[in-house]
């Protein structure tokens, strides 16, 4: 018989009651009795709708982030947390936002804020995670309570647990070295404390533990493959057995290292590395488990099951009790339930399959395998119908799409001058000090934006009404950034609920789910919509917000897009046809926007590729083509403007040194990054590499609450001038303000402005 298994569940709950549970601890309306409970009571539901499995995960629930979890279990704290006293949730919010909540009892008087951790993305993915931080004199001491903790839980419930934790090497590899020493040398600190974890399992009668080693499944040098070697013998004296968990790509020239570990068992991504299951099969001891991830865990499409079963019969044949099946990583990546969806229209709804979903077509390829396809004839019809509507819809077809992808040369991505003399010109245009000022795009979506924007979706507003609220907020955005003194100014985006699914629910092409909600970071949600078919764009979409908010100033207005590469990497995309196709139909319809935006007198418009790094294969020999499209499209998109009209972009999380030359083929007049979690360490890029053109490097952490000090502003710009000319530098917060207060904001950008004109006196 096939056994199943789930690597992973997503922890924010199907209406986002974790979110909401988070928020109100954070500003003080709630207690953390009520928050545990909280988290309580979402585990316990989870296990529930996991409980026809054979093996359901615990440890994959986190109030905040997982890796951060493992750093707290290894008692890997930052030393600027270690003293503080209390509840060890709320160190592990300080670490992760900077500060607990307003009033976290015994709290209140000595440990005020702090210096969050850096966030990045989990491998190729849209989750971020917590960096652990590491120093030469890193020590760990174990603390498994949580998991133990959980484990009772789960065992009460009935359920048959299965731990999840993140593996030593790969925890060791997310990680960033604060002092620039050898993560590596503190492998033989950490193995003992995942000894004793194993152990603890052992003793609460756990058998099978799951143990994430994602790290291998990317290009690792002969020091990484070596430490895995180190690793898994020294944790070969175990009481539990050990299914080693890969995912998000292919092993290549890793998989005869990954199949000659002391394990158990060996999870291979079959989305991504079908091709490899046969040789991991050879490899692998006749005695271990092959669990084979056969459902795509990271999107929402209707797996074939037909198709599915055609190579997995043989290998159950093959395999017999020795063959497990998952999703191919964890449901993390997805929504929850495809039954909330009520109002997503029939055609795109019949073609989904959300998290709870999956699972069941994990159940119906069991049965299938176990008992003969004849026993789920009707659930497999069912599956064969929704999938031959989807490739013949003419909802996904559009002719005309095709023969404008047919039509696009190299002339569409070229700027008419180079930028020499575009910078001349726009500085003649705009007129702007040294250190120019602006932000990033996004104001507080205040309560007030919310209510005016749900009761419009509701029917309880008009049109009129829902406009008349919406400048009423652009109003207030622009006179609150006169008043700061921001050089350039932005219309706030109060009308834009997400800055990718307001411009998809624009474009022909998409679908929208309500509850399609997944977890970016910590509390912070966003509801991918859905890529469905060819794209095209039907009218303007910006460009009477934009001149709105112009019509309110004399300052420069900065005109807001989100660029192609980003709506496609925050989207669900299409499992149908290449993801640079896809990419190219954004590219020209957001190309239209831009000229459009140029013709209504917008000089200043930016184009946010907040996600091109993240887009990157996670193996550096499929990167050049990545990149190839990725910039080709956002040459498209921006590069039809004339000189006079200053293009932005704006990046996320980008560590820069390796794709810095990419970046300067994009050709934009300004880029603004995000640096100041990293104290401008992500500006090393510019050490060795001329960069041409402007820069705004993020001074302002806005995904934490604490306010930068213009002392501190003013440091890390001159960190900047180190090692960018000064007349090339803006100053700017390094993200969005979408997710802060207006409380927070206004002070935060006075000391940003202040620092700017301290600058300009010292220049």
């Amino acid at each position: 018989m096939v056994t199943t298994h789930n690597l992973g569940f997503p922890r924010i709950g199907a209406k986002r009651e974790l979110k909401f549970a988070l928020e109100k601890y954070w500003k003080g309306e709630s207690s953390r009795d009520a928050l545990k409970a909280e988290g309580a009571g979402l585990r316990a539901r989870h296990w529930k709708d996991q409980a026809h499995l054979n093996h359901v995960p615990v440890g994959d629930f986190a109030f905040y982030d997982q890796v951060l979890d493992m750093s707290f279990t290894l008692g890997n704290l930052p030393a600027r947390v270690r003293g503080f006293h209390g509840d060890a949730l709320d160190n592990a919010f300080r670490v992760a936002r900077g500060r607990s909540a307003q009033d976290a009892q015994d709290h209140a008087a000595c440990c005020g804020g702090v210096a969050a951790g850096e966030m990045t993305k989990w491998f190729d993915t849209n989750y971020h995670y917590i960096v652990p931080e590491f120093e030469a004199d890193t020590q760990f001491r174990l603390d498994a309570s949580r998991l133990i903790e959980q484990l009772g839980e789960a065992s009460a419930q009935g359920v048959n647990p299965k731990p999840v934790i993140i593996g030593p090497v790969t925890y060791l590899w997310l990680g960033k070295a604060k002092d620039e020493s050898d993560k590596l040398a503190l492998l033989p600190r950490i193995l003992p404390v995942y000894a004793a974890l194993l152990d603890h399992f052992a003793a609460q009668g756990v058998d099978w533990v799951q143990i994430d080693e994602p790290a291998l499944v990317t290009e690792l040098d002969a020091k990484w493959r070596d430490a895995f070697v180190t690793a898994y013998d020294a944790l070969s004296a175990r009481r539990v057995r050990l299914l080693l968990a890969t995912y998000f790509g292919q092993l290549q020239d890793n998989l005869p290292l990954a199949c000659k570990l002391p394990v158990d068992g060996v999870h291979i991504d079959a989305i991504n590395a079908r091709d490899e299951i046969d040789e991991v099969v050879r490899h692998l001891p006749e005695t271990a488990i092959v669990s084979i991830g056969a459902i795509n865990g990271r999107n929402i499409w209707k797996s074939d099951l037909d198709a599915t079963l055609d190579w997995l019969e043989p290998l159950h044949r093959q395999l017999g009790e020795r063959l497990w099946i998952a999703p191919s990583c964890s449901l993390l990546h997805v929504p929850v339930d495809l039954n909330s969806e009520v109002t997503l229209d029939a055609d795109i709804r019949s073609w989904l399959a959300f998290a709870l979903q999956k699972l069941d077509e994990l159940n119906v390829l069991a049965r299938a395998l176990n008992h003969g396809r004849d026993s789920v004839a009707d659930a497999l019809a069912a599956n064969a119908a929704a999938i031959e509507r989807r490739r013949k819809s003419p909802r996904v077809n559009n002719p005309a799409v095709k023969a404008a992808i047919a039509k696009i040369d190299a002339a569409l991505g070229k700027r008419q001058s180079a930028y020499e003399q575009r910078a001349k010109k726009q500085a003649a245009i705009l007129g702007l000090p040294a250190f120019p000022t602006t932000t990033i795009g996004s104001f507080p979506q205040t309560g007030e934006i919310r209510r005016a924007r749900s009761r419009f979706k509701a029917g309880a507003l008009d049109h009129a009404g829902y406009q008349a609220a919406m400048e009423r907020e652009i109003t207030r955005a622009v006179k609150e950034q006169e008043a700061l003194g921001l050089d350039v100014l932005v219309h706030g985006e109060a009308e834009r609920n997400d800055m990718v699914e307001y411009f998809g629910e624009q474009l022909d092409g998409y679908g929208f789910s309500q509850f399609g909600w997944v977890q970016s970071y910590g509390s912070r949600c966003v509801k991918p919509p859905i890529l469905v078919g060819d794209i095209s764009r039907p009218k303007a979409m910006t460009v009477e917000w934009i001149g709105y908010a112009a019509s309110q100033t004399n300052k420069p207005m900065k005109g807001m897009l989100t660029g192609p590469v980003t709506i496609l990497n925050w989207s669900f995309v299409r499992d149908d046809q290449p993801r640079s196709v896809s990419c190219q139909q954004l590219a020209l319809a957001i190309r239209e926007e831009v000229l459009d935006l140029e013709k209504a007198g917008v000089r200043v418009i930016q184009i946010d590729e907040a996600a091109l790094r993240e887009g990157l294969p996670l193996r550096r020999s499929q990167w050049n083509e990545y990149l190839r499209w990725a910039v080709e499209s956002f040459r498209i998109t921006a590069n039809g403007v004339r000189d006079e009209t200053q293009i932005h972009t704006h990046m996320c999380y980008s560590e820069f040194n390796d794709i810095i030359a990419s970046i300067a083929e994009m050709d934009a007049d300004v880029i603004t990054i995000e640096t100041s979690r990293s104290d401008m360490e992500l500006l090393d890029a510019f050490n060795d590499f001329e960069y041409p053109n402007q820069i705004g490097p993020g001074v302002y952490d806005i995904h934490s609450p604490n306010i930068p000090s213009e002392t501190h502003i003013v440091d890390l710009m001159k960190k900047a001038a180190e090692r960018i000319p000064a007349e090339r530098l803006w100053v700017n917060p390094d993200c969005g303000l979408k997710t802060r207060q207006w409380d927070e904001v206004i002070p935060a950008l006075k000391n940003m402005v202040a620092a700017a004109r301290s600058l300009r006196q010292g220049a």
